[in-house]
């Protein structure tokens, strides 16, 4: 019996919240909105017992939760400014704690990953960009749209690049949903297909047994990889929409080349995910055959 690493993302429905004709479902309650939940109350949990009874001499809980918001308020000031970032502060610091222990519990045996869901990091992208078009207008009104028409540029050539302006504009919500959904995808197959390479060595005698501590110690390697990335995706999540904030609000993209060496960064990252994941589904096939 072959079992695929992608079974793990099955949207599974637990019961029915509103019934149709025929005994037909119409809106059901899956493993995917429970853990829709659970990351909401761990993450709520977080914050509460971080900030209750809050001393001016930080404990523990507290110490990491101040960390935690002075890492996120130096992201928003650097990206959106001072003047303009600590209005939108609160949702970005939701956003990214949101994400970020969706990442984490979808690390944990057993459990379900949520960001794993194109449909859940689309939903994020789309509501963040819808926000930030509702703040660019509410700050400049129909001024906006001359985001879209570059300075200098020759005017028979303007046609051709505002259009390519407004399909970019319009593929970052793709591009952040994207980027979240296949980071989380591919990590936790390679982490299933090295687990199962494992486990079969393990049943295969005491030699195999004894060989196997090599990969044994690449998924543990991996896995502190993938809690990294967990980390970084959250991190790279919360620049970006930091920086559609400010495009929105100063019109133009300043602040992006403060946070270039990040973005170098998580492409670094990216690429190395990938060039593992290859080398690993390239020795899986050559045992096989």
């Amino acid at each position: 019996m072959s079992y695929s690493p992608l079974e793990q993302f099955s949207v599974l429905p637990m019961f029915t919240l509103v019934e149709g004709g025929n005994g037909s479902a119409w809106i059901t309650f899956d493993n995917a909105g429970l853990w829709m939940l659970f990351t909401l109350f761990a993450a709520l949990a977080f914050m509460s017992f971080g900030t209750y009874g809050s001393m001016l001499v930080p404990q523990r809980w507290q110490y990491v939760v101040e960390g935690f918001y002075t890492f996120l308020q130096g992201v928003v000031n650097d990206t959106i400014g001072k003047k303009h970032g600590q209005g939108y502060f609160p949702f970005l610091v939701a956003l990214f704690f949101y994400i970020l222990f969706a990442n984490f519990l979808g690390l944990v045996p057993y459990t379900f990953s949520v960001t794993a869901q194109i449909i859940v990091t689309f939903a994020l992208g789309a509501t963040g960009f819808f926000a930030v078009n509702v703040v660019a207008f509410r700050e400049h009104g129909l001024h906006f749209f001359s985001f879209f028409v570059p300075k200098g540029a020759p005017k028979a050539m303007l046609p051709f690049l505002v259009l390519i302006e407004v399909v970019s504009y319009a593929f970052r919500v793709i591009s952040l949903s994207v980027r979240l959904f296949a980071n989380l995808t591919a990590g936790h197959c390679l982490l299933v297909i090295l687990s199962g390479f494992c486990w079969t060595m393990l049943h295969m005698g005491v030699l195999m047994a004894i060989v196997s501590l090599l990969p044994f110690a690449t998924v543990l390697a991996v896995t502190a990889l993938e809690a990294a990335i967990a980390f970084l995706q959250a991190y790279v999540f919360t620049v970006l929409m930091s920086l559609f904030l400010s495009d929105a609000i100063n019109m133009h993209l300043l602040f992006l080349f403060r946070n270039f060496e990040c973005l170098v960064i998580c492409a670094i990252f990216n690429l190395l995910l990938l060039f593992i994941e290859k080398v690993f589904i390239f020795c899986r096939r050559s045992t096989v055959g």
